[in-house]
């Protein structure tokens, strides 16, 4: 399934990028303004997933022919899309992009959306953040990306207040003491495990499964609607001067509104994808704050 997991802005840093595969051609040689006389040229990971080759079918259909470029490693595509050897990719969230433009000094920009996959919050005694009560503890991961966004989904149900409106860059420190419940941060392995000893906990999508519950038993997650969730929505990137491209901007369109593309990706993600279709200027304004934030933090 092509969608990324938080990763911290060191880990980003420091990761080596692995060299491009199946790029013969540069997307040069491929569509331009209008399409042009090639393919369009998407870096994807993971083009095994059927709603892949759905997708491919929903453009032809509308003349526009599109060339998945597959990749194995997430720090594939935005280089290999810097480079020319692709047109778009979508294959990552805001976070993740604005990273890497950091660390690249690149200005890839987001020309759309395509889902959020929600962070969840799970209890074994209660049956909603209304019955919380005031003072509980509830724990959320330990790792940066994963303990900021968490806090987040607290925020937005309720639970907790943050220092400055919150962040991805907020740890427990910044939980305000008029909060309604105290915040513990544990190994994000354990915290599924720790459920019988909090009200509640943020469990990693990874772990729900292996914890005997469903994403269904969740009793709060990211709010696609609340501004803090937009820079974990899922993208198509471009280069900036492409970002305007009438048939990059279709092609965004077939996969936001083809049933059957959306019904595909709803099965490869389990069922937890949560599709939204924030305007493109909303993107840019998150990519902006999230690379200041990023900077103000280096």
């Amino acid at each position: 399934m092509s969608v990324i997991k938080p990763l911290s802005v060191t880990a980003f840093a420091l990761a080596v990028v692995l060299g491009v595969s199946g790029c013969a051609s540069t997307a040069s040689d491929s569509a331009g303004e209008g399409g042009g006389d090639g393919p369009v040229r998407i870096g994807v990971v993971g083009a095994g997933d059927p709603y892949w080759a759905t997708y491919v079918e929903a453009a032809a259909a509308e003349g526009i022919e599109v060339e998945l470029v597959d990749f194995t490693e997430y720090t594939q595509p935005n280089p290999a899309l810097s480079a020319d050897e692709l047109d778009l990719n979508q294959f990552q969230h805001i976070i993740y992009l604005a990273t890497y433009n950091v660390s690249s000094a690149d200005d890839l920009q987001p020309i759309g959306a395509t889902a959020i996959y929600p962070l969840g919050l799970y209890s074994s005694q209660y049956d909603s953040v209304e019955d919380i009560p005031e003072g509980a503890t509830v724990a959320v991961p330990n790792d940066e990306s994963n303990q900021a966004r968490g806090l987040l989904v607290l925020q937005s149900a309720g639970l907790v207040e943050l220092e400055d409106g919150g962040s991805i860059f907020s740890t427990v420190a910044d939980v305000l003491p008029e909060s309604k419940v105290t915040v513990e941060a544990l190994d994000a392995a354990f915290t599924a495990t720790s459920l019988p000893d909090v009200a509640a906990a943020i469990i990693n999508n990874d772990f729900v499964t292996d914890a005997g519950l469903s994403f269904d038993d969740a009793i709060a997650t990211d709010d696609p609607s609340d501004p803090n969730a937009v820079p974990y929505v899922n993208i198509f990137a471009a280069k900036a001067e492409d970002a305007d491209n009438p048939t990059y901007q279709r092609l965004v369109e077939i996969f936001q509104t083809d049933q059957a593309v959306l019904d595909g990706l709803q099965e490869a993600s389990g069922g937890t994808a949560v599709f939204v279709t924030t305007p493109a200027s909303d993107l840019v304004a998150s990519l902006t704050d999230v690379e200041d934030d990023i900077r103000a933090n280096q």
